[in-house]
């Protein structure tokens, strides 16, 4: 007893959980009955993933589970009706692609309870095969036209003309799905329903699809193109603000109003009957679905105005009362008794019968010869399939051929530049010039040497004049002024060879000198000469490190002969030269 009231309450729960998922989207506080109705019952579809199966696809669904031969007020069982909608799934997830695949089970956990629920509310267990078809070909995927197409299929008789009974019973099926989500008092049946919607007698394919899909529809039914609008319209995107919420951009329907100047509203406003500024809910509202740029509402009105877009349009095409092509029924074989077994068995085989017969015939009036051109035929596609299959691997090979090439040549080798004769002569050229260079400097090294040797002459020369003047001004310590007054003092000089700075003029300095010396100093202004020499030995380090950078730039291949010769730059340098800062 515990397991069955266990069980009895797992299944309460089940019966409950999609109208409780669907109470907690809270839609009862959309302020329009239609857009409220058209919410519960899209919520319904998308949650039973009833939105994927397309009406095509039921239409042979039904066909496959033998639902075409049952009158519409035979009853069918829940097990049955829990086959049908498992083989309904079972064929949607083989369509969908594997990372789209849906939960089988579970839908048809939902829609099952769905179903009993709306259309056997005192649970007696079965219930009619045109309620199953009125509510499955409501709830689907797909266009509307289709599906309105297949409803007046099942309540018209053979002539194409509409039976106000079956369309009464139609119309007391599928008002049901509104009262399963709590909207009967907007959308209930009554008995005046049908009048409402066809007032004349005859009613053929046309005018039925011209009534249903009007502007607005029959008062009953107005929620049905509005399902089928909210799932076109789910992923539309409008880049326009909106004038109560302030959000930068909307999603669904856009609504503006026709007194307020640039007042729009998001769908959720609209619905809950927001209302800021000078608007108010009694406006007329228009209700926009798309969204165009003003260029192309410019372009638009142009081309409407010079008769190129066509100013009434039909909300569907136009289908012919009859048939266009007559049907073949030759080999349509009547059942006198179709719901006996035994006579579905012997209609299967007498068709294979027939079929067989046919396949002889056929074998038999084909003549040889364009068998064998059949053959003949296929094995040459089947020699053109391999050659070009050849073709295309040594295509790939030549490629991969020459992208070996590119990537060798975009590398160049040492052995590759020997064997280019203008690179073999542009090193020959840099060679010669760094030859050249190192002469020049070689010849430069050897005159500062020399200009060295005389300096250190110069030096001692000094050294001893100094030592003389010291040894004379021991005797006379004091100079006359006559003396001072007729040499200029020169500036003093720091040299490394002696630690002292003495004092001394440039003509005593002189003795004992070269005659490039002499002549250099026989000018009327009195000049320094171990300045001079410094400095030229300066403007000969200068040159010699011009020349070290032309030597680098010329030739990048020669660093060490470039380190080499700033060694040598650099000793003798620091051995022959003496900076003398100038006081």
């Amino acid at each position: 007893m515990i397991e069955e009231g266990s069980k009895r309450g797992k299944a309460m729960v089940e019966k409950r959980q999609l109208f409780m998922e669907m109470r907690a989207q809270n839609f009862d506080v959309i302020r329009l009955s239609t857009y409220r109705t058209a919410c519960k019952l899209r919520f319904v579809q998308k949650r039973c993933n009833l939105h994927l199966v397309d009406v095509w696809n039921m239409i042979e669904a039904f066909r496959d589970n033998g639902l075409n031969t049952l009158d519409h007020n035979a009853e069918i069982n829940v097990s049955r009706l829990e086959t049908i909608l498992s083989s309904i799934y079972y064929q949607l997830n083989k369509r969908l692609p594997t990372t789209h695949q849906i939960n089988v089970e579970q839908s048809i956990g939902l829609l099952l309870n769905f179903i009993v629920a709306t259309y056997d509310s005192e649970s007696h267990g079965k219930l009619t095969v045109f309620s199953m078809k009125a509510m499955l070909a409501t709830m689907c995927g797909g266009k509307i036209v289709d599906k309105l197409r297949y409803i007046f299929s099942q309540i018209s008789d053979s002539s194409g003309i509409m039976v106000f009974a079956k369309f009464d019973q139609f119309l007391r099926e599928v008002l049901k799905l509104p009262t399963a989500v709590f909207e009967g008092p907007s959308f209930g049946y009554t008995e005046h329903s049908v009048r409402t919607c066809f007032p004349q007698q005859k009613i053929m394919l046309n005018t039925f699809l011209d009534v249903l899909m009007a502007d607005p529809p029959p008062q009953c039914l107005v929620w049905l193109p509005l399902m089928h609008r909210l799932a076109n319209v789910e992923n539309v995107f409008h880049p326009v603000e909106c004038s109560y919420c302030r959000s930068e951009s909307m999603m669904g329907f856009r609504y503006r109003c026709q007194q307020c100047h640039g007042y729009q509203l998001c769908q959720s406003c609209f619905w809950r009957g927001h209302a800021n500024g000078p608007h108010s809910n009694q406006h007329q509202m228009k209700e926009h679905s798309s969204w165009k740029s003003p260029a192309k509402k410019l372009s638009h009105a142009i081309s409407k105005s010079l008769g190129c877009v066509p100013i009434g349009e039909q909300p569907h095409p136009v289908f012919p009362e009859q048939a266009e092509r007559p049907q073949e029924l030759t080999h349509t074989v009547v059942l006198e008794s179709p719901s006996r077994l035994d006579e579905e068995h012997r209609l299967i085989a007498r068709y294979a019968a027939r079929l067989a017969a046919e396949a002889g015939n056929s074998t038999q009036q084909c003549p040889p010869t364009d068998l064998s051109f059949n053959f003949d035929a296929n094995k040459q596609q089947r020699q053109l399939i391999a050659e070009l299959e050849n073709k295309n691997r040594e295509i790939l090979q030549e490629i991969q051929r020459l992208r070996l090439e590119h990537e060798q040549a975009s590398q160049p080798t040492p052995e590759k530049a020997q064997q280019n004769p203008t690179l073999l002569t542009e090193l020959r050229l840099l060679r010669h010039r760094k030859d050249e260079l190192e002469r020049r400097m070689s010849a430069l090294q050897e005159s500062r040497r020399e200009l060295m040797v005389q300096l250190e002459g110069l030096m001692r020369l000094l050294k001893d004049e100094e030592q003389k003047q010291t040894s004379q001004s021991g005797g006379s310590p004091h100079s006359s002024p006559s003396h001072g007054a007729g040499c200029s003092m020169p500036m003093p000089i720091r040299s490394t060879s002696a630690g002292s700075t003495p004092t001394h003029t440039p003509q005593d300095c002189l003795e004992g000198v070269g005659g490039d010396v002499l002549e250099a100093f026989a000018q009327g202004v009195p000049r320094n000469l171990r300045n001079d020499l410094l400095v030229a030995a300066d403007s000969i380090t200068n040159t010699m490190s011009s020349l070290v950078k032309e030597l680098h730039s010329v030739d990048d291949g020669g660093e060490d002969d470039e380190t080499n010769m700033r060694n040598g730059g650099d000793r003798g340098r620091s051995t022959g030269t003496m900076r003398v800062p100038k006081h």
